[in-house]
């Protein structure tokens, strides 16, 4: 009998592997970072064969040291960074170039040309989307259009696209699965999340052949099983979710009306809205959030690109501390920011700005700002875009939020949420479990296989470990958030 669920849990700087029992909790997991490169400014790509190596070792070492035989798994759940995309060789599974990241921004002034050309309104209504460098799709014809010869070997039908998800999908399985699941599908801006097919209309705006695409199925679904040699025995893989919609799930969000705030590399809020595909009117994105057999669950999101990258710039960049767990120490130094404002707009933007040529800024300077100032001035920076965020989630929903469930690495950091409870003025809610984007895709692929039976045995298994009550006043949380707002919009347009 099997006892173990694996979720391979690939993200923008690291790529994991956890092991859940039937009762949702951790038995082990391992992490591997890989490197990051920026060719030139505004720039991010990944080499994927780093994805692969990094995913696979974590893998294999995982179940390795805790003694655990493939046998053991009952099925792999995959969850992945959404929006990068990546190009290969259908024949070889070699990849063409590197991964273009979702934090990319090369892709900017095809934006503009499209919105300029009157399409922005026909994306949006189909996808759900707007024109933004964040999305594969602009990325995919970037590389048609810059790698030489590339769109003729496509047009010939020997490439494949796909997202994260469906570039291991293929590796694991050898080659022979080539498919993804609506969640991330609904994240390239050429997926039609009504009909929930790939957009002939699009695909002829962005000029890229239909043949690219992997076939699209539930986020809980028989997708293949994994070559023997890799883990020892093959081992059925049941499930595939972005890591957004993943971690939603995993939260135990199943209703409409509840949410979910994940704390990575970026930040990113999602509503569950049900069977309703909802129009945002405040600048959050309109997105699948997962499909259970026949029955689609859509969600409205907004995307803070820069988090807990901000933490790792100070560690990286600056120097200012040498791992990111000690910034909670060094922000709790001082008992607030000194009126210094951190506006993290290395990637530009997202909800509910959508500005693609805002760019980072440091304001209120002055000889008195110790390094404690500014790492607190960090943390904060998470919790004013969050509150952004959850402004523009209220006033689409027409109804407040009267908690917030969290998860991501961040919230190990109990001074990041009692600043975010103190700036959006209601209960944060850290579970039992964290790694909720893991234990969602993990979720997902025991759901396939009956290791679990439905969604209500899953939310009787969350549980709160530890609730941040507010201390604030409204009027100190809104003359904060007219500071960032004019710090905000100091950042905004840099670029030309």
């Amino acid at each position: 009998m099997a006892s173990y669920i694996l979720a391979l849990d690939q993200g923008t700087t690291s790529s994991r592997a956890i092991l859940f029992d039937s009762a949702g909790r951790v038995c082990g997991s391992e992490q591997a970072e890989y490197p990051q490169i920026y060719p030139q400014p505004g720039w991010v790509e990944h080499n994927p064969e780093a994805i692969w190596e990094s995913q696979l070792g974590v893998a294999q070492r995982l179940l390795q040291n805790k003694g655990v035989s493939a046998n053991e798994v009952a099925a792999i759940g995959i969850t992945n960074q959404r929006e990068t995309a990546i190009l290969w060789d259908k024949r070889t599974g070699e990849s063409v170039g590197n991964a273009i990241v979702w934090q990319d921004r090369r892709t900017s002034p095809l934006c503009e040309q499209l919105a300029m050309q009157g399409y922005a309104d026909l994306f949006r209504s189909k996808t759900g989307l707007p024109l933004d460098p964040y999305f594969s799709g602009v990325k995919i014809r970037w590389m048609l259009d810059n790698i030489a010869g590339l769109r003729e070997r496509a047009e010939r039908g020997e490439i494949a696209f796909g997202t994260v998800d469906s570039f291991l999908l293929w590796r694991l399985t050898g080659g022979r699965v080539h498919a993804t699941d609506v969640s991330n599908a609904s994240r390239t801006l050429l997926f039609n999340i009504h009909t929930l097919d790939w957009d002939d209309e699009l695909l002829a705006i962005l000029k890229i052949p239909r043949s690219l695409f992997p076939e699209v199925k539930p986020n809980s679904h028989l997708f293949g099983e994994t070559e023997a040699s890799l883990l020892g025995a093959s081992i059925p893989i049941g499930g595939m979710a972005g890591d957004q919609q993943a971690a939603t799930f995993g939260q135990a969000c199943h209703l409409s009306g509840m949410a979910k705030n994940t704390y990575g590399t970026g930040s990113f809020l999602l509503l569950n809205t049900g069977a309703e595909a909802r129009t945002s009117a405040n600048g959050l994105l309109t997105t699948v959030a997962w499909r259970l057999g026949d029955t689609t669950t859509y969600a409205l999101e907004g995307s803070v690109f820069i988090t807990g990258a901000a933490v790792q710039w100070l560690r990286d960049e600056l120097q200012i501390i040498s791992s990111a767990h000690e910034i909670e120490a060094l922000a709790a130094r001082v008992p607030d920011s000194g009126g210094v404002y951190f506006v993290p707009a290395f990637a530009g933007l997202g909800t509910p700005y959508w500005d693609a040529h805002a760019r980072g800024a440091i304001l209120g300077l002055t000889r008195g700002v110790s390094r404690a100032h500014i790492a607190r001035a960090t943390l904060e920076s998470v919790c004013y875009q969050s509150r952004d965020v959850l402004d523009a989630m209220q006033a689409d929903a027409a109804q407040p939020l009267t908690e917030l469930r969290v998860d991501g690495g961040m919230t190990r950091n109990n001074l990041l949420l009692q600043l975010q409870a103190d700036t959006l003025g209601i209960p944060v809610v850290r579970p039992v479990v964290t790694e909720t984007t893991a234990l969602g895709a993990g979720y997902l692929a025991g759901l396939a296989v009956g290791f679990w039976k439905d969604t209500d045995e899953i939310g009787a298994q969350w549980s709160a470990e530890r609730v941040f009550e507010p201390t604030t006043t409204a009027d100190e949380r809104e003359a904060r958030m007219r500071g960032w707002h004019r710090a905000v919009e100091r950042a905004r347009n840099w670029t030309e």
